[in-house]
């Protein structure tokens, strides 16, 4: 029998809801250019939808002229970019996900204790650097298991680890394991870095991976959160499993044989985005769609400080 099972928590957090809406305020009450450093969130989707509005998205505040407004992302920056920004006068305002702030927080504090910070993260990917450059001096990043290895500590008694919000639970705690054992010592952050979001999802996706046939994961390649939700599905028991942008990146072989499908999106997923895939679904003969519910999320953010004053302005 063709049947869908969709996940529930999926798509948008708390996060990701609030560093949108901040980029679109921001073009309804300044009007457009405005600037954006790295892409608000890892959505193709949302990034397209936004610069067809007037945003304007660059690598680097250098890129931005003197005196204009820029947001920063979701996933957060190190203080060398206020700092730039604050040199080139721009105007900003921060859509760091609240989350991602607590990691700065934690790694500033760690850092003022003078510990060695093992930071769980993937090479590369923004919000560790963000994370990183709050305390470079401190932080070492631990991503694959060999990493475990290179780490050099000062003192095995002042160790501790922090994690990229995004990552696999699992992952983390496996690395985690692995630190520990080198370092018995090794303390733990003073609560779970991993975003609730994040968690959620991969508990959804855990939940009705064993019937699925197949999983189709609606998400960019460079969300983390995202493909990590592919690898959990597969590790749960899902024969298959794919990471799509769009419905129509659905390989019609994929389908062959398979009775029982999983939906879900990553944490920057607009739901449309997933709508049009069960139509898509739909079209094809699975018209059967059962929500698998593991938890109810009620967390919002507030907008940015910055923007708030000026909505209150204008109103």
């Amino acid at each position: 029998m063709k049947r869908v099972l969709l996940a529930k928590p999926r798509g948008y957090c708390a996060g990701v809801d609030r560093a949108v809406v901040t980029v679109e305020k921001a073009l309804e009450t300044y009007g457009p250019p405005v600037y954006v450093r790295k892409e608000i969130v890892h959505n193709r989707h949302v990034v397209d939808t936004l610069r067809a509005r007037g945003a304007i998205f660059v690598d680097e505040v250098d890129e931005v002229p003197e005196g204009s407004l820029v947001v920063f992302s979701a996933h957060g920056i190190a203080p060398a970019v206020h700092q730039r920004a604050a040199e080139r006068n721009l105007r900003t305002i921060d859509a760091t996900c609240p989350l991602v702030t607590k990691v700065h927080q934690e790694a500033k504090r760690f850092a003022r204790d003078d510990y060695d910070i093992l930071l769980i993260g993937h090479e590369g990917h923004e919000e560790v650097e963000g994370t990183a450059g709050e305390a470079p001096d401190h932080v070492q990043l631990v991503d694959r298991p060999e990493d475990v290895d290179r780490v050099a500590v000062r003192d095995p008694s002042r160790v501790v680890w922090l994690s990229q919000t995004t990552l696999s639970v699992d992952e983390t705690m496996e690395r985690v394991d692995q630190l520990r054992q080198r370092f018995p010592a090794l303390a733990d952050p003073p609560s779970d870095d991993i975003c609730y979001a994040t968690q959620n999802r991969q508990v959804a996706v855990k939940a009705m991976a064993p019937e699925c046939d197949l999983v189709l994961v609606v998400g960019s390649r460079n969300s983390s959160n995202s493909k990590r939700l592919v690898e959990v599905a597969l590790l749960a028991g899902a024969r298959s499993g794919y990471l799509i942008d769009f419905a129509h990146e659905v390989d019609e072989s994929w389908l062959d044989g398979v009775e029982t499908i999983g939906v879900t999106s990553g944490a920057s997923v607009p739901d449309e985005l997933v709508m049009d895939l069960l139509a898509w679904l739909a079209d094809r003969g699975w018209t059967d769609v059962q929500e698998v519910t593991t938890a109810n999320e009620k967390i919002t953010f507030a907008l940015p400080r910055e923007l708030r004053k000026s909505l209150k302005k204008a109103t």
